[in-house]
């Protein structure tokens, strides 16, 4: 113990820096040198040290990252409310948002083709997979899944407006 003790007394300085630099406090670092020496005595047990210095930054290291993981030094603020916008506004422009979507996007279905227009209905409004489409238009399965893939990809373009 004297001996660890000795050696720790060499490194100490190097572990308050260390601490100092993760935890931020200069006495939440000095209990943590402390806490670290504790500890230190039960890992020395356990590992087989080849470099103590660095063997030690690590533990430290990890020690006060696991302190600033723990839920006491989780910090909340405090919620000002005249900082947000008012929840009315945004619920009325995101509803005419949605509504103007969804008429784009209805005059978009119109410009389809009638395969690409049934298949992504069935797919996307009625939940259909590519076999049931398959069984109930008669399309073979790689037509509906292309049809399924055109009619998305040419939905994307003239809802982005580039037609």
């Amino acid at each position: 113990m004297d001996v660890l003790a000795s050696l720790f007394q060499r490194y100490m300085d190097l572990l308050y820096g260390v601490c100092l630099k993760y935890l931020k406090d200069p006495e939440t670092a000095k209990d943590a040198v402390m806490q670290i020496f504790e500890e230190l005595v039960q890992k020395l047990n356990n590992h087989e040290v080849d470099n103590f210095k660095s063997w030690l930054y690590t533990l430290a290291k990890n020690y006060c990252l696991m302190q600033l993981r723990t839920p006491k030094n989780m910090r909340t603020v405090e919620f000002k409310g005249e900082l947000m916008q008012s929840e009315e506004e945004v619920h009325l422009n995101g509803i005419m948002q949605k509504e103007e979507n969804f008429h784009k996007l209805e005059r978009c279905m119109q410009t389809l083709s009638a395969e690409q227009k049934m298949t992504v209905e069935l797919f996307y409004l009625q939940n259909k997979c590519y076999k049931e489409i398959a069984d109930v238009t008669g399309i073979e399965w790689n037509k509906v899944r292309s049809y399924i893939q055109n009619g998305r990809r040419n939905l994307k373009i003239c809802m982005e407006g580039k037609v």
